[in-house]
């Protein structure tokens, strides 16, 4: 399998520069140059395998060239091994709901699935090389610390995390800032999430800083986080189906930043029988704004009680453009250099029907959130976390969707409380975390300023 930059600026490469890679060189994002195609038997079989093997199963034809089988089968089960639920992401049945709980990890998020995995293949690709890497990488709340989280400790790997001052839980900035090693630097920057992102790529985008300081992504501009995340959408669909091929569903996805619903998308053209994709954003809506109008166009970043999507620059969407543009690198690079002049993009009047028939989008609002955290809890005794309660809202007229869990609702304490009074109890590894000690840089939100960050820090 090799890669190829959906602005097709670089010759294609493998799995393993790809992941190195990060951000392509010529600043856009990699893919796969096909998908796998999965047939009915072998979806048959795949329904039936449990989370680790299944993951083996997708995974492989991704990477097989460069990461053994056997190789790749040791990464997973390292990867899985610090969840706290045997089945990693189970689907359970809340009342008429259907979740899937992607919250079972170690620092309590969906992040964890994908970024448990890429710090573990990080460490094995380095140990190959003999080299060291540079994470450069910014957060709306839970990537940060997923991210730490793989990779704290590792004798190879630094790791630079921006997020934005004041505009976190304040259990997702001390899941980050009480993390002490060495090899962990936090930085709270005085701007919004998009601030951090627009730095993260402007500095991939100095080549000749991103050569000399080896820097390396785990923003879900990494395709690894992609391949992983697109796993649990294959287990939940055996989960439910049985392994009735005829059987499609639909999966309701709260996203900010268009990777986790990507993966639903691959998964899709792989061959899972999905029926609809659901897009579910908060009041931060420039992704359900597009899939109504066609135009993809910034505006303000509000904050909000699901703050990991308070995002108006999402940067998968690209990814999913490549596609909608018939993999036409020359037509994705005059509408990204349309994006960069006037904030805003449209795609041509006949793509809309394409993109109207298989996503469905919903902007949910404050109120709808607290609402729907208050009915589910009334109704069923669940207690959904804010971005969990946006993706359920959005699905409430598709019967038997499954709704994705992205959050353990004890890291939004504060939201969960003021919609039913109470807060959730927090699993072992978010207990004891607002009295530890912490660790944190506050910049301004200058690429310079970061750049020279990263220098002097590494220089000591």
């Amino acid at each position: 399998m090799r890669y190829v930059s959906t602005r097709g600026g670089i010759e294609p490469v493998t799995f393993s520069q790809a992941v190195m890679m990060g951000l392509a060189t010529d600043g856009g994002l990699l893919l796969p140059e096909s998908f796998p195609q999965i047939d009915a038997t072998t979806l048959q079989r795949w329904a039936e395998l449990p989370f680790k093997a299944l993951a083996v199963e997708v995974m492989y034809p991704y990477v097989g060239e460069d990461i053994s089988r056997v190789e790749l089968e040791k990464l997973v089960e390292e990867s899985y091994a610090s969840f706290s639920h045997p089945e990693v992401t189970p689907v359970v049945e809340v009342g008429d709901l259907r979740i899937l709980e992607l919250f079972h990890g170690p620092t309590a998020a969906f992040k964890d699935v994908a970024l448990q995995f890429l710090g573990n293949l990080f460490e094995l690709l380095l140990e190959r090389s003999g080299g060291r890497l540079n994470i450069l990488g910014a957060t709306s709340g839970d990537t940060g610390s997923a991210a730490i989280y793989g990779v704290r400790g590792q004798e190879r790997i630094d790791i630079f995390i921006l997020h934005p001052k004041g505009r976190v839980s304040p259990i997702q900035e001390r899941q980050m800032t009480t993390v002490l090693d060495a090899n962990v630097h936090n930085i709270a920057i005085t701007g919004t999430f998009d601030d951090g992102q627009r730095i993260v790529k402007e500095l991939f985008n100095d080549l000749a800083f991103k050569q000399e300081y080896t820097l390396g992504a785990v923003n879900s501009i990494n395709w690894a986080r992609i391949l992983a995340q697109v796993v649990y959408y294959f287990y939940a669909w055996g989960r439910v189906s049985g392994g009735d091929v005829d059987q499609k569903v639909t999966f309701s996805v709260p996203t900010g930043n268009f990777g986790d619903i990507f993966a639903g998308y691959v998964a899709m053209r792989m061959g899972l029988p999905v029926e609809r994709l659901i897009l579910a954003t908060n009041r931060n809506d420039i992704l359900s704004r597009f899939v109504n109008s066609g135009v993809y166009q910034t505006g303000e970043v509000y904050p909000t009680i699901s703050p990991s999507m308070d995002i108006q620059i999402s940067s998968n969407f690209e990814r999913y453009l490549y596609y909608l543009m018939d993999q036409d690198p020359a037509k994705v690079r005059a509408l990204m250099d349309q994006m960069g002049r006037e904030g805003k993009l449209e795609v041509p009047a006949e793509k809309r029907a394409e993109v109207a028939a298989l996503f469905q989008a919903a902007a949910v609002s404050e109120e709808e959130t607290r609402d729907q955290i208050r009915d589910t809890y009334a109704q069923t005794g669940y207690i959904l976390d804010p971005h969990t309660a946006v993706g359920v809202h959005a699905a409430k007229e598709i019967p038997g969707a499954i709704c994705l869990a992205t959050a353990h609702p004890a890291k939004f304490g504060a939201a969960v409380k003021e919609a039913i009074g109470v807060e959730s109890e927090p699993p072992a590894s978010l207990q004891g975390l607002m009295e530890k000690e912490t660790r944190c840089a506050v910049l301004e939100a200058d690429a310079a300023v970061i750049r020279d960050f990263m220098k002097t820090t590494l220089a000591g």
